[in-house]
């Protein structure tokens, strides 16, 4: 499949809230969550006035002009808040368009524009069970500290 990856334009902006959404993992056999979920104050964090902050940064991939999977970073007190200099990111795409890459080429990106950025790690959270796991640990992102559930990792930029 065809795509390109690019930054979201600030009237995208928005559409954030969906990937959000679609961030949220679910376990094989649990229902998904309403999606009225995403306006908990927890996860307005990820999206609540993006852009307006140093640190946000929002890329995309599009494909037949239409944007199929999101990643972005923002300085914040989330689930992988490691400190208050390091953004935490948080990557999803549209379920037909897993499993083909896209993803990874996403994270490689984000973490190649954070380091021109002159951020030197970035982190993230992830449950156990998530088989993103396996992406973050092959884009270059190690388990800092855990607790039952979840990983929280970072990556160290030179």
């Amino acid at each position: 499949m065809e795509y390109t990856i690019r930054h979201f334009r600030e009237s995208e902006y928005p559409l954030l809230e969906d990937f959000l959404y679609e961030a949220i993992f679910i376990p094989e056999g649990i229902a998904p969550p309403p999606r009225e979920i995403v306006y908990r104050p927890e996860l307005q964090v990820y999206v609540e006035g993006f852009g307006s902050r140093k640190g946000d940064i929002a890329l995309c991939a599009e494909s037949d002009g239409k944007i199929v999977g999101a990643v972005w970073g923002r300085i914040m007190n989330d689930y992988g808040h490691i400190d208050d200099g390091t953004p935490s990111l948080a990557i999803s795409l549209y379920k037909g368009y897993r499993g083909q890459g896209i993803g990874t080429a996403l994270m490689r990106k984000i973490i190649d524009t954070y380091r021109a950025e002159g951020f030197k790690r970035l982190s993230l959270a992830v449950q156990k069970a998530n088989y993103a796991v396996k992406l973050y640990k092959k884009v270059g992102f190690i388990t800092v500290s855990e607790n039952d559930e979840e990983y929280i990792m970072q990556v160290v930029s030179e």
